[in-house]
């Protein structure tokens, strides 16, 4: 725990401008992000008697170790600014709202020659209209089916619409008329890109120009007999009434806003967001975050309206946005909402009408919203500290393994062998820390080899990052090796003597991309207090063995053995047993099976990619294009391997040479082993429309 006043700034180094400051480690990460009207005043209260700051304010500057800020021109510039350096570093002590599901949106691709409605969930794409979120996919698809007989536009994925086009007969919805069929050339792409912008409008809430135009064209074909068309509009018409009561109208005046809502306790709060277009509750969606720093309900506000608006722009940022209380800088937020939607934003609490009942009922939604919750998460709390602390008495541990670490290798009869590191922190599984590895060290099958191998370069990684920032000063750059964590310890091996070690290369990159800049997420960086590997004895073995080569002797190791679900140690000769109910066993078999899961996962990537691969890749001046000319013309590699060279130079774009290093190519790789189909044991023959493996 450092000491505040250790790394104070100095009386007036501390400008009184408009600022952001960011508070780190003793490891550098950056804990907490806040922004200030005036950096001086703001920072000085981080710095009083300890006894006088909130419980959650003293245990985030305990935790720091430095702090430092920039200055920037206006309040709205430190707003942003704040939101992206939150969003950039994830700092633990700030309030981050997590939605508990993806929720679905209706999109319109207006991005493509001919646009596609969908159902799509996750980040949202330039050039896509997006209406909702809606609570669920099924009420979005309900909604199209209504609206297709008035706005018949393509909802077919790209492989069915390129079919179609290719074959000239549409799908079955452009045959009952719930698609306008463009193609096939019923439409031109203008026409069709009209009714997809006909369809934004409705559902954009410009609802009435449309019925208006179809009961007048309605009336106008029964006054000229033509009834058939008469009744189709009739239904038409309905079916549009019906897609509008799916939402009822919550606010007479047509507005569009945004209503939020908050729910909170000392510990956790809640947020409720309705999505009102039109005067009708268009989307809901909710977040849950714990209380991390000591923030009121003004403050979740700004931080709900930062989460929900940070990365929108023009109609995605309503005229109205309604709140439970003001942010502290109300005058700020409302000119960055402006910026965002690129007109004025209203940014207010009701008083009174129907915005104010309808305020009530959001209200509502976060109190139910926080009590679910709060019910889940005791449940799931329990378990997992019951399970942590069994796992430690199990294993003998001073204390509950927070950070677990497990490693798997997979491979098929020795060819593509590749490992797998999961994390699992506080019983949760921490995918974006995930890693996986190639073996390198040697070929062939050897599981206990392999395993020594990735543990050997896991944890060497760890010590390199150690003594990169700092945090291992027993060694300068310029000795050599990496020694282990502790002078006292043993000596490790050098990198170059160890067993199977090659240096890291990009398999070992995180897959969420982090950078290695101070404050981010670094790879390897942090150790964990329990690695299980996948196997029993022998592996546990190497794994204990790759620790003690880097004089690592602070970290616990165990495996699981899939047969018996036994736990063995390190020089035990007989393995831990724990009872079939365990929740610490279930936590560990969890642990075990999500890295055997993204362990396979690699490696059956690893073996497609191989066997997609092709006679003509090695070919130097063969390009892609010229590749698929002559399996376009040959049909198949089979028969391009018989060719002659004045049958090769007949393909357009091969010339004499190219046809020659094709032919000495071909002629010495030797033909593929036939497929055989595992079912019924016969022989498959590559057909005409042969792949080029």
């Amino acid at each position: 725990m450092a000491d505040p006043s250790s790394y104070r700034p100095k009386p007036g180094q501390i400008p009184d401008s408009p600022g952001v400051y960011k508070f780190r480690d003793e490891h550098r990460r950056v804990i907490y992000v806040g922004k200030a009207k005036n950096l001086r005043q703001r920072l000085a209260n981080y710095f009083q008697d300890l006894a006088g700051l909130h419980p959650r304010t003293r245990t985030m500057v305990t935790t720091a170790a430095s702090v430092e800020w920039t200055v920037v021109s206006t309040e709205v510039e430190a707003l942003q600014l704040e939101y992206s350096w939150i969003k950039e570093f994830d700092p633990r002590f700030n309030v981050k709202y997590r939605d508990d599901k993806s929720y679905p949106y209706l999109a319109v691709t207006l991005n493509e020659e001919f646009p596609r409605v969908q159902v799509m969930r996750g980040a949202k794409k330039k050039g896509v209209r997006y209406f909702g979120p809606y609570g669920h996919a099924w009420a979005i698809r309900e909604t199209v089916d209504l609206m297709l007989r008035v706005f018949p536009v393509r909802t077919c994925s790209a492989g069915v619409f390129k079919n179609a086009e290719r074959t000239g007969r549409p799908c079955l919805l452009g045959y009952i008329g719930k698609c306008s069929a463009p193609c096939v050339g019923r439409v031109t792409p203008q026409e069709h890109r009209d009714l997809a912008e006909d369809f934004c409008d409705f559902m954009a809430g410009r609802t009435g120009t449309y019925i208006r135009r179809l009961e007048k064209d309605m009336t106008r074909a029964a006054e000229e007999m033509e009834y058939e068309r008469a009744a189709r509009l009739r239904d038409d018409a309905e079916a549009l009434k019906r897609a509008m009561e799916k939402s009822a109208v919550v606010l007479a005046d047509a507005t569009d806003a945004d209503l939020i809502a908050v729910a909170e306790d000392e510990l956790e709060a809640a947020v409720q967001i309705f999505h009102v277009r039109g005067g009708r509750v268009r989307g809901q969606r909710g977040w849950v975050t714990d209380k991390v720093e000591a923030v009121d309900t003004a403050g979740l506000v700004e931080h709900a309206l930062q989460q929900l608006y940070g990365e929108e722009s023009g109609d995605a940022v309503p005229k109205e946005v309604l709140v439970p209380a003001l942010p502290e800088d109300t005058e700020a937020v409302s000119q960055w909402l402006a910026g965002r939607r690129g007109s004025h934003v209203s940014l207010r609490i009701p008083q009174r009408g129907d915005k104010k009942d309808l305020m009530v009922t959001v209200q509502r939604n976060a109190q139910q919203a926080l009590g679910l919750h709060k019910t889940k998460r005791a449940s799931d709390l329990t378990t997992r500290s019951r399970a942590l602390e069994e796992i430690a008495e199990a294993l003998g541990l001073d204390t509950a393994p927070l950070r677990v670490e497990c490693f798997d290798i997979s491979h098929l009869q020795g060819d593509d062998v590749v490992a797998s590191m999961v994390v699992f922190e506080d019983g949760l599984a921490r995918k974006s820390e995930y890693r996986r590895f190639q073996i390198k060290g040697f070929e062939g099958q050897d599981d206990v080899r392999s395993m020594h191998e990735v543990i050997g370069r896991r944890f060497k990684r760890h010590l390199q990052e150690k003594e990169r920032t700092g945090e291992w000063e027993g060694a300068s750059a310029a000795s050599g090796p990496v020694p282990g964590p502790a002078p006292s310890g043993p000596v490790p091996a050098p990198a170059a003597a160890f067993p199977g070690s090659v240096p890291a290369g990009p398999q070992d990159a995180p897959q969420d991309g982090s950078r290695e800049e101070d404050g981010r997420p670094r790879r390897f960086a942090y150790p964990p207090q329990l690695v299980v590997v996948d196997g029993g004895q022998p592996q546990v073995a190497a794994a204990k063995r790759a620790l003690d080569e880097l004089g690592i002797d602070d970290i616990a190791v165990c495996g699981l053995a899939k047969r018996l679900e036994e736990v063995w140690l390190p020089d035990d000769d007989d393995p831990v047993v724990l009872p079939r109910s365990s929740e610490g066993l279930y936590l560990l078999q969890r642990i075990r099976d999500e890295a055997h899961r993204f362990a396979i996962t690699y490696q059956r990537a690893k073996r497609a990619k191989r066997i997609r691969s092709s006679p003509l890749d090695d070919i130097a001046g063969l390009g892609e294009t010229r590749k698929q000319a002559l399996i376009k013309h040959f049909g198949s590699v089979k028969r391009l391997r018989q060719a002659t060279i004045e049958e090769i130079c007949e393909v357009p774009g091969i010339g004499r040479r190219t046809a020659e290093s094709v032919a000495v190519a071909l002629a010495g790789a030797a033909p593929p082993a036939p497929a055989v189909n595992t079912a019924t044991g016969e022989i498959i023959e590559e057909d005409d429309g042969g792949s080029t493996s």
